[in-house]
């Protein structure tokens, strides 16, 4: 059972914030009394900056380092770990947390793309730029609500670098990147071809991945005028199932009875559950009798993978059968084609006119178990319960697999007979952009107009028609014929499986205009150097639309909620920003931004930095920022949501005991719909974000930062607590009840909306340390990045939860919970023409709580009623390594997971069969990568 708890806030906490801000405002205080020092700025001609711009600032500076955390990834960086996608890489961020989509969550609802979560507040909360500038999000929202930028719609090779910057919220780009900014930076010019292909198969020979990209330019800016390249990059990657990995101790199946699991693990199929009462969802049936009681149909033996299972130990435990051994997908298959081209045409002194061109198709195809007949679920109408009452789906009195005769038996089967179910998705994402930049006397600017778009299809087979099903089950004269199952599915024809299971189908659209103009120069030159000032000015349109999948705005698939939203959102917005370097060793910067949103919500968001240099190898920084989103189309829009989740059931397992009449399979959290409403009373979400650190220089071969940091969320838009729901009996409830007590029955779905909760606060530390070694003919380079959460705290209706540690929040993407560690230790070995890499991933232990504290439930039990307490920590090793044989011709290969460590079994997570998506590796193994670049002189 989830207890409430509540943490007074720190003094000590809000007296180092206020300070932070009394700082802060005071620097605001001197730029602008800088500013208004005319009579300087007339008399003295202000020094012109050196053209430097870092992530976080649109005013030049003479240095890289700015009084917010940047931290900058090389290309160099991203080769040596062996990943091939951008997703791929950005996804082994420390800074990166729950929330984060990865490609291999194909049955979730942005199924095909991938997202980054920076410090866990969601893909959502992240903005993600391509060379300074927004991209138009993904057709699908991350569970229904969510829309965020598909990181796979990038190609690598035409990466120069990334850059994030992770004190939260932007001035500059957007008020709604309360998270933080990921600026994906590509080539700006190129001159002659580049050439690469690999190739990759994991240890098991299975996932291969093969991919080929070219780049070629032409043409030199500073003496021919002008320069035009593209980046063609295509590949596929196979499928890998789930039985693949079968010897693979947990990884490969659902039933984890051999490591002290019971009948009741979430991927075991088929058990009969509570005393018989639910469960039974196998491949050869099961029907209620009289009693309330489960009776098996017969077959169990001929249609199970688990040895030892008969009709006798059906009639006892129910058939247990592993379906995602049989049908499951671990990895999709993915087939894709990413192409960029830029091209820019000097003129005057130091103009330029660009334009850039990218699009991107990626057709992604997963495989999941079958679908039950029964379940719960929900569409605009309500919520359906296919399990009990009137709507239950039932075998008729004379159907002849019904075992008992003249009673309409409600049924439990999973349609193995029917086959998986498949999704596919297609989509096509385009970006076009023209700009001009230069200078005008004093003034420097940069103007551009882009469009983006993304046009989404998604096809799915295997999935049932509620109402077909019932009649082919329950009526001997039913138009599409009679379906007969478990041992008897031979006898069906394929007429009848597409009268019961349809081809059904969605289409997601997003697009992007908007129209930017920036100016910068330098005002007047102060102590330490010239004061920058720039000014801009933005106009956006974005749209979102998804079509519901056929049939679900009727409530006519089976187990497969409604999800659809469609609106537009025009946005103007202005800023400007300040960068003073008041003394040598002193500098301050601000800026303050406005975003009016169409539909009325407006807001003012600063942001403050200050950094004191008092040496030449010591610095000190900090900032302050404010955040301001307003609801999206999926939030406040047309539309709604029916998903699925994991929840504890407060009456049928009080303070985590079963109640009189229940089981320890009642205990846990367990799989139930959540139907979401949209809400047009939604206020729009607000933060405030704070960062202190030092950077330490003590040799030219010597860094070190580390930066504290806080990101405060205030109304948060989320769906209703779960847990408050259930709480508040906004449930629709099977009738297997405890003792005939009625409202006790097994939780089926949950009834929330989209709520402005009270806030979320994140708190953590950052440590970056690089240290060069020359020794010898060769240069060895080690680098720690290390990211730890202090707090993640959720408070609503003056209750606060810590997330920190635990395996919550699991109303977020897929459950994977909040590592407090995550480390990522690199080290590189360079001599001539070779080079070796190794990279060490490290994320820490989870207790497997809902939250923190005593109050705080344990997720899930063994066999014999003891918690499972942890989730432990997981530790891998990536090798690479790089000969250039001549100038031209290079030869790389990779080992990602060399020692071939296994994920841990994680119970609770439902992103992944009984391992944790952020152990990925460990599922897949180790995987080999091998390639060749060839450069075109």
């Amino acid at each position: 059972m989830k207890h409430l708890i509540q943490r007074p806030a720190s003094r000590r906490r809000c007296t180092l914030a206020s300070s932070i801000t009394h700082i802060l405002t005071g620097g605001t205080l001197l730029l602008v009394g800088a500013v208004a020092s005319t009579s300087a700025f007339a008399q003295e001609k202000a020094t012109n900056l050196d053209r430097i711009t870092v992530t976080g600032s649109n005013i030049p500076r003479t240095n890289t380092e700015t009084p917010s955390p940047v931290q900058v990834v090389t290309r160099q960086e991203i080769d040596r770990t062996g990943k091939t996608t951008v997703a791929e890489y950005l996804q082994t961020l420390t800074a990166d947390g729950s929330g984060s989509i990865p490609k291999t969550f194909g049955n979730g609802f942005a199924g095909g793309g991938a997202g980054i979560s920076l410090r866990g507040l969601g893909a959502g909360s992240t903005l993600v730029l391509l060379n300074g500038r927004r991209m138009a999000t993904y057709g699908l929202a991350d569970d229904g609500q969510k829309v965020f930028t598909d990181l796979s719609t990038i190609p690598l090779d035409a990466v120069e670098r990334v850059e994030v910057l992770k004190d939260g919220a932007s001035a500059i780009y957007g008020s709604d990147a309360i998270a933080g900014v990921v600026n994906i930076i590509l080539r700006s010019d190129f001159q002659g071809a580049i050439l690469r292909a690999s190739y990759g198969t994991s240890g098991d020979g299975d996932g291969n991945a093969k991919k080929a990209t070219l780049t070629a330019g032409t043409g030199d800016l500073a003496t021919d005028g002008w320069n035009a390249f593209f980046s063609l990059d295509v590949g596929k990657t196979d499928a890998i199932k789930i039985s693949d990995r079968k010897n693979r101790k947990w990884i490969g199946t659902g039933d984890t009875r051999p490591w002290g699991y019971g009948n009741n693990a979430q991927f075991l199929g088929g058990a009969f559950l509570s005393g018989g009462t639910r469960g039974g969802v196998g491949p050869n049936g099961s029907v209620y009798d009289s009693t309330g009681h489960l009776v098996a149909l017969p077959g169990c033996a001929g249609l199970t993978t688990i040895p030892g299972q008969n009709d006798a130990t059906a009639q006892a435990q129910g058939c247990l059968w592993d379906p995602n051994q049989l049908y499951r997908d671990l990895t999709p298959e993915e087939k894709y084609v990413n192409v960029f081209g830029r091209a820019s045409f000097a003129f005057g002194e130091g103009g330029e006119i660009y334009t850039e061109i990218g699009y991107s198709k990626k057709d992604t195809t997963f495989s999941n178990t079958p679908s039950g007949v029964s379940g719960g679920w929900g569409y605009p109408g309500g919520p359906i319960n296919a399990n009990s009452g009137d709507g239950a789906t039932v075998l008729g009195p004379n159907h002849p697999d019904n075992p008992i005769p003249g009673q309409a038996s409600r049924l439990r089967y999973s349609a193995w007979d029917v086959g998986p179910r498949v999704t596919d998705n297609s989509n096509e994402f385009t970006r076009f952009l023209v700009g001009v930049k230069g200078n005008w006397g004093d003034w420097s600017y940069d103007t551009a107009y882009l469009h983006s778009g993304t046009d989404l299809v998604n096809k799915r087979t295997g999935f049932l028609n509620y109402d077909n099903v019932r009649c082919a089950l329950a009526n001997p004269n039913c138009a599409g014929g009679v379906w007969r199952i478990g041992d008897n599915a031979n006898l069906n024809s394929q007429a009848l499986y597409d009268f019961i299971s349809p081809r059904i189908s969605a289409r997601a659209k997003s697009t992007l205009d908007m129209f930017d103009f920036t100016v910068s120069r330098s005002l007047m030159d102060l102590k330490g150097g010239p004061l920058g000032l720039a000014i801009g000015t933005e106009w956006r349109k974005t749209s979102n639309s998804l079509t519901p999948q056929t049939f679900t705005d009727q409530g006519q698939i089976i187990g497969l909620g409604y999800s659809a939203y469609d609106g537009t959102q025009n946005v103007y917005a202005g800023y400007v920003e300040l960068s003073a370097p008041v003394l040598e060793q002193l500098e301050l910067s601000g800026a303050l931004r406005y975003d009016k949103y169409e539909s009325g919500e407006g807001k003012a968001t600063p942001k403050l930095g200050i950094k004191w240099t008092p040496a030449d190898w010591i610095a000190l920084r900090a900032s302050y920022a404010e955040g301001f989103r307003a609801p999206n189309p999926a939030e406040n829009g047309d539309g709604g949501l029916a998903a699925f989740s994991n929840a504890a059931d407060p009456v049928r397992c009080p303070g985590g005991n079963p109640a009189p009449g229940a089981t320890s399979d009642d205990c846990g959290a367990l799989p139930v719909a959540i139907i979401t409403r949209p809400n047009k009373d939604l206020k729009p979400e607000e933060s405030k974000s704070y960062s202190v650190g030092i950077v330490l220089q003590p040799t030219s071969t010597t860094s070190l930062t580390v930066d504290a940091w806080q990101i405060k969320r205030t109304n948060e838009i989320a769906q209703g607590d779960t847990g408050a729901a259930i709480a508040a009996g906004n449930v629709l409830r099977d009738n297997n009840l405890l003792n005939g007590v009625p409202g006790t029955g097994s939780i089926l779905a949950v009834n929330t909306a989209y709520i402005n909760a009270a806030s979320t606060r994140v708190r953590g530390i950052d440590t970056d340390i690089r240290q060069t070694f020359d020794i010898g003919p060769g240069q060895l380079e080690m680098d720690l990045q290390w990211s730890h959460v202090l707090k993640f705290e959720r408070t609503d209706a003056d209750v606060t939860r810590d997330y920190a540690g635990t395996h919550g929040n699991c109303d977020v993407t897929n459950c994977i919970g909040t590592p407090k560690d995550r480390i990522n230790f690199g080290t590189t070995w360079r001599q001539g023409p070779w080079s070796v890499s190794g990279v060490a991933n490290y994320i820490s232990k989870m207790e497997n709580k809902d939250f923190r504290g005593p109050e705080g439930s344990y997720q899930f039990s063994y066999f014999d009623g003891t918690d499972v307490t942890k989730i432990s920590s997981f530790t891998t090793f990536d090798l690479s390594g790089r000969w250039n044989i001549t100038e031209a011709f290079e030869l790389n290969a990779s080992v990602q997971n060399v020692f071939d460590r296994i994920a841990p079994l994680d119970p609770t997570t439902y992103g992944g069969v009984n391992y944790n998506p952020l152990h990925f590796s460990g599922a897949i193994g180790r995987y080999f990568t091998v390639g060749a670049k060839y450069t075109f002189k």
